[in-house]
This record gives C-alpha cells, structure tokens and sequence, in this order.
C-alpha cells in the first residue's frame, strides 16, 4: 500500500520489522517523485533513540525516486503483545531545480513560514521472524498417526519417545534397586552363617571345658563365664 501525495508516492505506508531480541532490523521506505520539481523530504519519528534514518533528509529528482533504510535498533526486551505505538512521519515539500541535500534547512518545511509541506504518517508494526519448515519423515502419509520425528542434530523427538525414554529409566532404576537388595541379602545371610559356625565351635569348646573341668575342678571357672558370656553376645546378635 502507498500514499496518494501530490509529490511523493510512499510505499509501504507501514514499517514493518520482524521482531527479534538483541538484533538490529531494517526495513526500507521508497519514495516516487510524481511530479517534474524537484522535491525535498525530511523523516521525523517519535522515537528518535530506537531508529536510525538513512537518510533522514534528501532530495527526490523529478519523476525518480529514492529508497530510505530505517534501522530499529537491538531491543533488550519484546513489548507487550508485540505491540508498537512509535509513528513516523515524512514531510515533502517543492524545492528550487538543481539544489542539493546539503542545502536542505528546517525552514523549507515551516509552515507557518507559507511553505506548502505535505505530510504522510507511517506506523510500525512489529511481526514474528520467519520460521523455518519443519521437517517431515520420508513415507509419511497423510492422515497417518503422529510419531517421534529425529531432529538435525540425532535426537529423536515425539511422544513415542518421550514415554520410551521414561520407561526405560524407570526399568533400570528398579533393576539397580533390585541388585542392592540382593546383594545386602546375601551379605547378611554370610554373617549370619559365620556367626552360626562360631557359635557352634563355640558350644564345642565349652562342652569340652566341662568335661575337663569335671576333671580339674578350680582353674577353668573362670574360661567357662567368659565363653558364656561370648555366647550370649553372639546369640542376641542373631536376635536381631
């Protein structure tokens, strides 16, 4: 779309810059001399910090044109709703033949100075950066059920995958559980066998202290209570 001046054509009458964060965007303006004077033109903005004009101000030769490259510069954060309330405006007005951009002043474009100084408002518009295609697995068919597409870097993605993925850790998560315990089983089991056997040699030795004591009534009473009580510490050990 392009404005309908008596002197410049515009086109587009919208700024439009697909919107990125921390990137300087461009987009250009051209402007159509329609009439056989020569024509000088000044871009003005509400914003003046967050666009750079190249050129802001110029001379458009008779049915010519020139193109103006507006830059916005890196934003650090997206506006709500990826709204902008920034305009610009565009001013021309009928200049003598043969005058250059530098004799360009703000006086051309007073009006209360009797200048007829045509106006056209631009508005900007901020849109989503292009996409790139999502990729479709070979064979696919339309109308088919959705599966786990692989990426460009190797890894698969999808539902499919997602649910394959947890399963499998959950299964070797309970096999290692699994492992622990049969291997605490196992070590309890063997102490409690050694303690078996020690309590039995033990059982042994005592009925053989008693036998001899029976013999040599005096110097084993002693041995006897210390075997007993390693006895009963065993035993409450087996208890538990």
């Amino acid at each position: 779309m392009s404005s309908a001046g008596d002197l410049l054509s515009v086109e587009p009458l919208e700024l439009t810059f697909p919107f990125e964060l921390k990137k300087q965007i461009s987009c250009s303006l051209q402007l159509s001399n329609k009439t056989d004077s020569y024509v000088a033109f000044k871009v003005k903005t509400t914003n003046p910090k967050k666009y750079c004009v190249r050129p802001n101000t110029g001379i458009v030769m008779p049915r010519s044109t020139c193109d103006v490259m507006v830059t916005m510069q890196a934003q650090k954060e997206a506006p709500v709703d990826m709204q902008c309330k920034d305009k610009f405006l565009l001013q021309s007005v009928k200049t003598n033949d043969g005058v250059s951009p530098k004799d360009i002043s703000a006086d051309m474009f007073n009006k209360e100075a009797g200048h007829v100084v045509e106006e056209c408002k631009l508005r900007v518009v901020y849109v989503s950066p292009p996409q790139p295609p999502s990729p479709v697995a070979e064979g696919s068919e339309e109308g088919s059920s959705p599966r786990g597409s692989v990426s460009e870097n190797g890894n698969a993605n999808g539902p499919d995958f997602s649910q394959g993925t947890r399963g499998f850790a959950e299964r070797t998560e309970a096999q290692e559980k699994s492992a622990e315990a049969r291997a605490l089983i196992s070590r309890l089991t063997e102490e409690k066998n050694n303690a078996i056997q020690q309590t039995s040699r033990l059982r042994q030795e005592l009925e053989l202290l008693k036998r001899e004591g029976n013999k040599n009534r005096g110097g084993v009473s002693f041995i006897i209570v210390i075997l007993i009580g390693l006895l009963g510490i065993i035993m409450g050990y087996l208890m538990k």
